[in-house]
């Protein structure tokens, strides 16, 4: 159960410590498979370094939700191919834009990490970035 702070009359936070990970499915932790093949979802392999680490997150008592671009009518077929392979999660959401270029605005702070190939614990490092203009 997701352990949040409550100050009233604003949305809820996770304690300090935890994080919220949202994850992309194809391309990320396995091979990218389009929402027009879903044959291939069900025997692609998963990423053994994403497997790792997603599940060392998970028992650590950070968030796991698996957010993808496969539609609604493919969430059975992938919770079924996380169960298989042995994925720890809290939740699975469909729907995510397809086609990348993400620009996600919200009134909570957001960190994103771009996965180029390898799973490994995150390391802190200096970026620039873009930001709303302050008065």
């Amino acid at each position: 159960m997701m352990e949040l702070e409550y100050i009233e009359h604003i949305s809820p936070i996770l304690k300090d410590g935890v994080k919220n990970y949202l994850i992309d499915i194809d391309g990320t932790i396995t091979d990218d498979v389009p929402n027009e093949e879903p044959e291939r979802m069900v025997t692609c392999e998963p990423y053994p370094d994403a497997l790792e680490t997603i599940n060392k997150w998970y028992d650590e008592g950070h968030q796991i939700c698996f957010f993808t671009s496969r539609t609604e009518n493919l969430k059975q077929i992938t919770i079924d191919w996380l169960d298989k392979n042995g994925f720890k999660y809290h939740s699975v959401l469909c729907g995510k834009p397809r086609g990348g270029n993400y620009h996600w605005i919200d009134n909570h702070l957001v960190r994103a990490t771009r996965y180029k190939g390898r799973f490994t614990d995150l390391v802190e490092k200096q970026v620039t970035i873009e930001v709303f203009k302050e008065d």
